[in-house]
């Protein structure tokens, strides 16, 4: 097939999201090219449209960071693809459009009885929860997660791959409702923060080997009282504040560690090889079923507004993906 010289895409013009046509993209040497079917939507999206969160030297400027469809062009030193293989990836900019290139290591095969909704699901929160969880956390089976926001997209898959792998999960979350929805999907237990004091019902549970919290705030202080010795902190957002007042005494004394990071910035080398962890190591699970992502709603590409408005709300419980 001939490709198109111009497509649609949502673009950002003063902090809001409009159609656009705009050029094709072209896959460059370790690049594909995907026609997109459908595009996950994500915090860090909302987060680039109010100026919070800038694309990376030399990245896209439109929002969007994992997409799933068919590739339609391959880089002149890619080896792996090949036009008509159907994938999902992990890209650095360009989601919200009808083609997207991306870094041919960031590149997975849609799982066994996928549909492109549910591919386009997978690589944000996987690579994330894989990396931070699995590497920086170092979870292993038999201990203890806290997930903060676990019905969000970070907080579903976290749960999902925590019980795969053999760990306790408990989660917070900010209604009877989500906790309901949190306890469907494996958590041993979940926690309303509204109604509930967190600290107090993690402690009795013997305390969070592991916390995943993007929460920041106020919890990175309880965070620490909630954790069981040598126990690991990870922040991946602080959608609370990232300046507190904190005594570290007891980090030395129960001998945590507190840790972090962000992935869209990090090289493509690094995220070749998360991708590369992920499909050693996840991707099987997929593939026999055994975790499928949480899908909360499905918006066309050009209400993509409408899908930011429903994750600002924090209504949503699983992933909110555009379908293009």
């Amino acid at each position: 097939m001939s490709l198109p010289t111009r497509i649609n895409a949502q673009a950002i013009v003063d902090q809001q999201l409009q159609r656009q046509i705009i050029d094709c993209p072209r896959a460059g040497a370790e690049e594909v090219l995907v026609k997109v079917e459908a595009a996950g939507v994500n915090r860090p999206d909302v987060m680039q449209r109010q100026g919070l969160y800038p694309a990376p030297q030399g990245a896209s400027l439109l929002p969007g960071l994992e997409v799933a469809g068919t590739v339609v062009e391959c880089g002149a030193h890619v080896s792996r693809w090949k036009k008509g293989d159907r994938v999902c990836a992990l890209v650095n900019g360009g989601g919200y459009a009808e083609y997207c290139v991306a870094p041919a290591g960031q590149v997975l095969p849609i799982p066994t009885g996928f549909s492109a909704v549910q591919a386009a699901a997978l690589p944000e929160t996987f690579f994330t929860v894989w990396h931070n969880v699995f590497q920086r956390g170092a979870l292993q089976a038999g201990e203890t997660l806290l997930v903060h926001g676990g019905t969000s997209g970070i907080g579903t898959t976290a749960i999902m791959l925590a019980k795969a792998f053999g760990a306790r999960v408990l989660c917070t979350a900010g209604s009877d409702e989500k906790c309901h929805a949190a306890l469907q999907l494996g958590a041993d237990v979940a926690i309303n923060y509204r109604t509930d004091d967190f600290v107090a019902r993690v402690k009795a549970q013997g305390g969070a080997n592991v916390i995943l919290d993007m929460v920041g705030g106020d919890y990175i202080p309880r965070n620490i009282k909630a954790a069981a010795r040598d126990g690991r902190i990870v922040n991946i957002a602080f959608l609370s504040g990232s300046k507190v007042e904190l005594d570290f005494t007891p980090v030395m004394l129960k001998r945590l560690t507190l840790t972090g990071s962000t992935l869209r910035a990090r090289s493509d080398e690094t995220k070749a090889a998360l991708a590369q962890a992920l499909e050693n190591q996840v991707w099987p699970l997929l593939n026999r079923g055994q975790i499928t992502p949480l899908i909360a709603a499905e918006w066309p590409l050009a209400e993509a507004s409408a899908a930011h408005e429903l994750m600002e709300s924090s209504r949503h419980i699983g992933k909110i993906v555009l379908t293009v």
